[in-house]
């Protein structure tokens, strides 16, 4: 489930139809925002099945003028570091000008008939400001099969801060239309920013 809108209010209201302990989500979201009015944001619910427990899972993305926001909050079962179950949420405010990336990957059912507006079965949002950098690495090799030497590594790195995936079956339609408008409102705020260097 994701709800998406430009209000304060909003923003608290979408936090509180999530369901998901509303009132930590919404202090944790409200102290990173402070008093900087909201232009955009996005509520994202996911549940996911690890073995036999269920586990739920928030993010909520902010955009105001000057930075991006993300929260993240996971519910956690009872454990050896504590008797009962809890709940751990972050935050991290990023200035836009350090957006490096905004991603959306779109998956479309019979592409050979699309029609522009269509809306995507699915869609990725990765985000990427150098917090997170993964690397694939590899043994380098050359084109001589019978080529015993050690020619090294060969990889890539990839910013992989935020990511997530966002489905019309799995969140529906109206998820799907939030995330690609958050999308674009985070896009238009990364050129602006730059412009205003």
């Amino acid at each position: 489930m994701a709800k998406t809108g430009t209000t304060t209010q909003g923003l608290r209201s979408a936090i509180e139809r999530s369901g998901y302990y509303p009132a930590l989500v919404a202090e944790a979201v409200e102290a990173a925002v402070g008093g900087e009015p909201v232009t955009s944001y996005l509520v994202h619910q996911e549940t996911t099945f690890d073995s036999n427990e269920v586990r739920r899972h928030v993010t909520v993305l902010v955009l105001t003028r000057t930075r991006f926001i993300v929260s993240h909050t996971d519910e956690q079962a009872a454990d050896g570091t504590s008797p009962s179950p809890y709940a751990t949420t972050s935050t991290e405010s990023v200035r836009l000008e350090r957006i490096s990336s905004v991603v959306l990957s779109r998956v479309v059912s019979n592409p050979e008939s699309y029609t522009p507006g269509t809306l995507p079965r699915e869609v990725v949002l990765t985000i990427g400001w150098g917090a997170v950098n993964r690397i694939d690495l590899e043994p380098a090799a050359c084109g001589d099969p019978g080529c015993e030497a050690d020619h090294g590594y060969t990889g890539n790195s990839t910013a992989d801060d935020l990511s997530l995936r966002v489905s019309e079956a799995g969140d529906g339609p109206d998820s799907v239309r939030q995330t690609l408008a958050f999308a674009q409102s985070l896009s238009e705020a990364t050129v602006a920013s730059t412009a205003a260097r």
